[in-house]
């Protein structure tokens, strides 16, 4: 969240049905800035009560991903589309059948900015996928370009509410590294004396945890990157577009 509020400032604070805010206004475009929390529930939960409240144009899922392909850290991954991966089967999102033109804005800036940007399938899980032999098998059954936690919940909100989804999110571990430590404990009420054991058991755990640290922070510059360079395409966008109609 701090690498995307770093490219959308200044911002308003709002809270809308408990839920915190940030708004970035540019040349009256709005861009709302919302942090859903991890895992699948908590982003369901988040999106239901903002639209339930709130139209928008676009809603992007953004953060992290596991690479499903061969790209390095901090590479940009776009989604068209998201399946679901978890002890309930694997189910496709529908097709979001409603207008999409500023989605299809979005994508003509991307590829504008990033030229060779993958774009494809998303997977997302209920759970943490941390080795690299469950990552490949992923890749491989579902030919999927990135794993998160969130998107498919988000597209399914999307999809609901009428509205235009798309998946931008940066590379913060490999297709073919093993997460250093089991994440999902932390993820759990009571799991964190049983997180901690598991570190003060393996040290050498730290190494892995410090490479990952460093690995989410060149991810987290990327996205910053990025969305200033989105924010200012797409201003010239606006800008061009008026005056074409003049």
């Amino acid at each position: 969240m701090r690498a995307i509020r770093s490219a959308f400032h200044p911002v308003v604070e709002r809270t809308v049905d408990g839920i915190h805010i940030l708004v970035h206004v540019d040349r009256g475009q709005e861009y709302w800035l919302v942090q859903t929390g991890v895992g699948p529930e908590k982003a369901r939960q988040c999106a239901v009560r903002l639209l339930d409240h709130q139209s928008f144009s676009l809603i992007i899922s953004t953060g992290f991903a596991c690479a499903l392909i061969a790209v390095g850290i901090g590479a940009l991954l776009v989604g068209h589309e998201v399946v679901y991966s978890g002890s309930q089967g694997t189910e496709p999102v529908p097709p979001i059948d409603v207008p999409c033109e500023a989605r299809d804005r979005l994508v003509r800036c991307i590829q504008a900015i990033v030229p060779a940007v993958p774009m494809g399938r998303f997977v997302s899980a209920d759970h943490v996928i941390g080795s690299a032999q469950e990552k490949r098998a992923i890749a491989e059954k579902m030919q999927a370009i990135g794993l998160d936690m969130e998107s498919e919940a988000l597209a399914v909100e999307a999809h609901r509410a009428h509205t235009p989804f798309i998946i931008i999110r940066t590379v913060s571990d490999l297709l073919d590294e093993d997460l250093p430590l089991d994440f999902n404990l932390f993820l759990r009420p009571t799991g964190w004396l049983k997180g901690i054991g598991s570190i003060l058991a393996a040290p050498s755990s730290l190494l892995g945890l410090g490479r990952l640290r460093r690995q989410s922070m060149i991810a987290a510059d990327a996205l910053t990157v990025f969305f200033r360079q989105y924010v200012a395409a797409m201003a010239h966008l606006r800008q061009k577009s008026a005056s074409s109609s003049v």
